[in-house]
C-alpha cells in the first residue's frame, strides 16, 4: 500500500481544497449568469406578450371597423334590394301594375345621382317599415335611354311619382326623411296620428321638425283646414292628437284645451305657437316663415328650400366650420330678435359650390376670413359688414338692413396709381371722383375679361389716348365691370364706350355698344366724335386733321 509522506499529504490537501473552491466559485457564477439570463428572458417575454396584446387590440379594433362597415353595407344592400331595378322588360308592368310608384332616374357617372341613391334606398326601408303602399324603383337612364324617354326622364337625377300610371314631378327635399314625408303626403297619409306617449317619443326621435295639431275631435272646420295645409305642404311632417297629455310630450307648453297648432324644431328656438285663425293659407304662411332654424346651415340638400323662402332679406355668414361653432350661439341670440323679418344663413367658406357664387358677387371670392353680408332680394341689393364682427356691430347692421338705413355695397378693386397713365383705370371707389364729379370730359371704356371684342376696343382706346395726349379737358379711361360696380353704371353689353361731357355728367352719350370695332374707320369715327365734342379747341381739330391717317 502506497503511503503519502507528511509533506505530500499537505500538498494533496491543498490541491484538493483549491479544486473544491474553484468548483463552488464556478457554480455561484453560473448561478448568477442563469439568474440574469432568466430575468432577461422574462423581460423579453413580457415585451412579446405586450406586443401580442397590442396586435390583438389592433386586430379587434380593425375587425370592429370592418364589422361596422359590413353592417352598414348589409343595411344598405337590404335597402337597395327593396328598390326595384327597372329595365325595358319590366318598366311598363311595374308602373301600370301599382297604384303608387316613385321612380329615380339616374346615371352611374352622375355625382348627384351617387349622393341620392343611398338616401333613396334608406327612404325605401323607412316606407317599408311604415307599410306604405308606395313602391320605390330606379332606372339607369343612361343604359336604357328609350325607357327613360318614355318616362320623361330628361336629366340626372330625376324623381317622378306615378299615380295609377300618371306621373307628377317630385317637389320635396332630398334627405331620406324628406322623401318619406313627401311620399306619404302624396299617397294619402299627410298626417300621423299619435295616441300614446311611446308614439310621441318616437316622433321626437324621427323628425327634427314637425307640426303638431291638438283637436278634441278630428272633425270640423279647423281640423279640415289643418289637413288641407298638411296635404299642400311638401316638406314638414304633420302630427295630430286628441290627447293633451300626449301632445304635451311633443309640445310641453300647450295651454289650449280645445284646438292648438304649433311647430317643433330640434334647435334653440324649439317651439313656436300658431296664433291665427285656422285657414289653410295662413297656416302655410306661418310654416314658411317659421320652419327654418334661427341660423340655417346651407347645404346642397336644403338649398332649394332656402332659396325659395318668402323671407327675401337674408343675412349670410361665410366662415370655416370650426369658426362658425364658436360664433353660432351669439348669432342665434341676434337672429331671435329679427325672427321672421330676416333670415340668417351660414355657409362653409371653403365650399366652392355654395360659397363662391355669393362671394364673387361681393368681389371677395378669394377671402379666407369670416365674412358677413346681406342680400335684399326684393330690390336686388347687397350689403357688407365692414366693421369687426362683434355682437353689437352685427345687431346694428341687421337693424339698419331691416329699416333701410344701410348703404348698399358695390364691389371695387383697390384704387390704382394713374400717374403718367395714358388711359386712366377707374374702379368702383373712384367712379364718383374721376368720372361724375370730374371737371373734364371723360371718355370711358367699359369692359370685362370674358368679352371677346373688348381686346380690340382696348387697343383702339390706347391709340386714341396717344392721339389726344396732353389735352387738359379730356380724360380717356377704362373700367372692368366684372370687378367694379356703381349705382350709375348699369350695363349688360360689353364693350361699351360712354362719353361724359364736362357740362352734363348725368347724361353720358353712348358712342359704342357691343358692335364690331376692328376696322380703322371705327377708330377714325371715335376720334372724329371726340373732336366734335371738343369743337371749342381749334388746335384739337387741326391736330386731328393732321394725324387722322395714323389711327
Amino acid at each position: 500500500m502506497f503511503t503519502l509522506k507528511p509533506y505530500s499529504r499537505f500538498i494533496f490537501f491543498t490541491l484538493s481544497l483549491l479544486l473544491l473552491l474553484s468548483f463552488f466559485a464556478n457554480t455561484i457564477i453560473a448561478s448568477d449568469v442563469d439568474t440574469e439570463n432568466d430575468e432577461d428572458d422574462e423581460k423579453e417575454l413580457e415585451e412579446l406578450l405586450a406586443l401580442d396584446e397590442q396586435e390583438d387590440l389592433k386586430q379587434e379594433n380593425s375587425q370592429g371597423d370592418v364589422d361596422a362597415k359590413l353592417s352598414e353595407a348589409k343595411v344598405l344592400s337590404k335597402a337597395q334590394r327593396i328598390v326595384i331595378e327597372l329595365n325595358p322588360e319590366n318598366v311598363k308592368k311595374t308602373i301600370e301594375g301599382n297604384e303608387f310608384v316613385l321612380v329615380l332616374g339616374y346615371a352611374p357617372w352622375c355625382p348627384r345621382s351617387a349622393e341620392l341613391m343611398p338616401r333613396f334606398a334608406e327612404a325605401a326601408t323607412l316606407l317599408n317599415e311604415l307599410e306604405s303602399p308606395l313602391l320605390l324603383a330606379k332606372l339607369d337612364a343612361e343604359r336604357y335611354p328609350k325607357a327613360a324617354s318614355k318616362l320623361q326622364i330628361k336629366g340626372f337625377p330625376t324623381l317622378l311619382l306615378f299615380v295609377n300610371g300618371t306621373s307628377q314631378p317630385y317637389t320635396g327635399g332630398f334627405s331620406a326623411v324628406d322623401i318619406v314625408i313627401w311620399a306619404r303626403k302624396k299617397t294619402g297619409a299627410p298626417v300621423i296620428r299619435v295616441n300614446s306617449v311611446n308614439e310621441a317619443e318616437d316622433i321626437l326621435k324621427k323628425y327634427p321638425t314637425f307640426v303638431l295639431g291638438l283637436f278634441n275631435k278630428f272633425e270640423g272646420h279647423d281640423y279640415e283646414e289643418f289637413v288641407k295645409a298638411a296635404v299642400s305642404d311638401n316638406e314638414i311632417q304633420f302630427v295630430e292628437s286628441s290627447n293633451s297629455e300626449v301632445a304635451k310630450v311633443l309640445y310641453p307648453d300647450i295651454k289650449a284645451t280645445k284646438h292648438f297648432l304649433g311647430i317643433v324644431k330640434s334647435e334653440p328656438e324649439k317651439y313656436t305657437k300658431y296664433e291665427e285663425s285656422f285657414e289653410k293659407d295662413k297656416i302655410l304662411q306661418f310654416l314658411a316663415y317659421n320652419k327654418f332654424p334661427l341660423v340655417t346651415k346651407l347645404t346642397e340638400i336644403n338649398s332649394a328650400s332656402v332659396y325659395s323662402s318668402p323671407i327675401k332679406t337674408q343675412v349670410f355668414v361665410f366662415a370655416k366650420d370650426d369658426d362658425l361653432k364658436s360664433f353660432l350661439e351669439p348669432l342665434q341670440d341676434i337672429a331671435r330678435k329679427f325672427k321672421t323679418k330676416l333670415m340668417f344663413i351660414a355657409i362653409d367658406i371653403t365650399d366652392d359650390n355654395l360659397a363662391k357664387p355669393f362671394l364673387t358677387l361681393l368681389g371677395l371670392e378669394e377671402s379666407k376670413n369670416t365674412v358677413m353680408a346681406a342680400f335684399d332680394n326684393k330690390i336686388s341689393s347687397k350689403f357688407l359688414l365692414e366693421s369687426d364682427l362683434t355682437p353689437s356691430n352685427i345687431e346694428e347692421f341687421c337693424s339698419g338692413l331691416l329699416h333701410g338705413t344701410l348703404s348698399p355695397y358695390y364691389k371695387s378693386q383697390p384704387i390704382p396709381d394713374n400717374t403718367n397713365a395714358s388711359v386712366h383705370v377707374i374702379v368702383g371707389k373712384t367712379f364718383d371722383d374721376l368720372v361724375l364729379n370730374s371737371p373734364e370730359n371723360v371718355l370711358l371704356e367699359i369692359h370685362t375679361p370674358w368679352c371677346i371684342k373688348c381686346e380690340t376696343t382696348s387697343k383702339q382706346i390706347e391709340k386714341l389716348a396717344s392721339h389726344f395726349k396732353g389735352l387738359d379737358n379730356l380724360v380717356i379711361a377704362k373700367i372692368d365691370a366684372s370687378m367694379n360696380e356703381h349705382p350709375k353704371l348699369h350695363l349688360d353689353d360689353y364693350p361699351t364706350i360712354l362719353f361724359y361731357p364736362a357740362g352734363d355728367k348725368a347724361n353720358p352719350v353712348i358712342i359704342l355698344r357691343s358692335i364690331k370695332v376692328s376696322t380703322k374707320s371705327s377708330s377714325k369715327d371715335l376720334a372724329a366724335f371726340i373732336n366734335k365734342q371738343l369743337k371749342g379747341k381749334d388746335q384739337v381739330r387741326k391736330d386731328f386733321e393732321n394725324h387722322k391717317d395714323e389711327l
